[in-house]
């Protein structure tokens, strides 16, 4: 298990192969970023009882997504695999493994660094000796075929939200940065961060530039990007489901858990920070439940302005009449 230990970012700080991976990512995603997005989806009860966020009109501000359970269901690697094997980039008993990892990583809600190390090993060799331009052309296909209809609605609103703002949402994944780009640019998002794949004249070679975007890689990334796109990170959100991402969330002004698991969502409650989950049939209760508590609350006195600012960010202020205990406590019961 020794090669696994760049799956373990909380015990190590970041080294020289996660910065060249964070870097080789960032300069990745600024090339092919794509312009702002404009639409609107509606907002969740939880959002309508916090602060305002995101802040329109911050253009220092943006926002980054991890991609596998937190915007699309599943892994993004696991998907692509589905589909090459599909166009006999491989034979059955690799689409079995890949079957096999990816269910299990849908049902326990966290990644196997066995299984995501093996992926990856995996995908590398597949594309070894094909041209980059053949996979792209490929991962648009696979995107409709598997990936399209994995989107979290949910999540996809929260990107929507900054967009709207005239904030940059870059997705930050270890799947390929090709297949996040061609994610990102479907969802009308700016860019992506991901895994750079080792090419010598549009060819791949089998090997990594770096590490893969994993963990503390992950942070590099989004710290290159945010100096070399001028952001202010205390300004900007970051979203994951993993405790693996801490390294990222961490370096935002506005961390959220999305879909988290236990250890994520155990390290959020402690911090405060923001929970969201789309996975349960319980999301709908607990919004119905939350619609009823906010509209009893609003009948009793009006509702006073919806943030206040403090060092800088935004804080939450109780409804006129009411302490700002029983605020608190209405929000919490609503919250995931």
């Amino acid at each position: 298990m020794a090669a696994l230990g760049w799956l373990t970012p909380r015990r190590r700080p970041a080294t020289a192969r996660s910065v060249l991976a964070g870097e080789a990512a960032a300069e990745a995603a600024q090339k092919a970023a794509l312009p702002t997005g404009t639409g609107e989806l509606p907002a969740t009860i939880e959002e309508a009882l916090e602060p305002a966020f995101p802040v329109a009109g911050d253009t220092r501000a943006a926002a980054f997504f991890d991609l596998d359970n937190t915007v699309m269901q599943g892994a993004a690697i696991f998907h692509f695999g589905r589909g090459l094997y599909k166009r006999k980039f491989f034979e059955r008993r690799e689409l079995t493994r890949f079957a096999w990892q990816q269910a299990w990583f849908r049902l326990a809600g966290v990644e196997d660094p066995e299984h995501m190390q093996d992926a990856r090993d995996s995908a590398l060799s597949i594309v070894k000796g094909h041209r980059v331009s053949e996979l792209m052309s490929i991962g648009e296909e696979i995107y409709d075929e598997y990936m399209a209809d994995r989107i979290w609605p949910g999540t996809r609103a929260l990107a929507q939200a900054h967009l709207d703002a005239g904030q940059r949402v870059w997705l930050v994944t270890a799947a390929p940065v090709e297949t996040a780009t061609i994610i990102a640019r479907r969802l009308g998002l700016t860019g992506a961060l991901g895994t750079v794949a080792e090419s010598v004249d549009g060819v791949y070679t089998g090997r990594l530039v770096g590490e893969p975007l994993h963990g503390p890689a992950k942070a590099e990334a989004v710290r290159a990007l945010a100096a070399a796109e001028s952001l202010d990170l205390e300004r900007c959100a970051a979203y994951s489901d993993s405790h693996n991402d801490i390294p990222m969330l961490s370096l935002v002004g506005h961390p959220y858990a999305i879909n988290p698991d236990s250890k994520l969502r155990k390290h959020a409650r402690s911090l405060d920070w923001r929970l969201r989950d789309y996975r349960t049939g319980r999301k709908a209760a607990k919004v119905g439940i939350c619609l009823d508590v906010y509209k009893r609350q609003s009948a009793r006195a009006p509702i006073a302005p919806a943030s206040r600012v403090a060092s800088g960010r935004p804080q939450p202020v109780a409804a006129a009449g009411t302490s700002r205990s029983h605020s608190i406590n209405i929000r919490s019961r609503c919250a995931t």
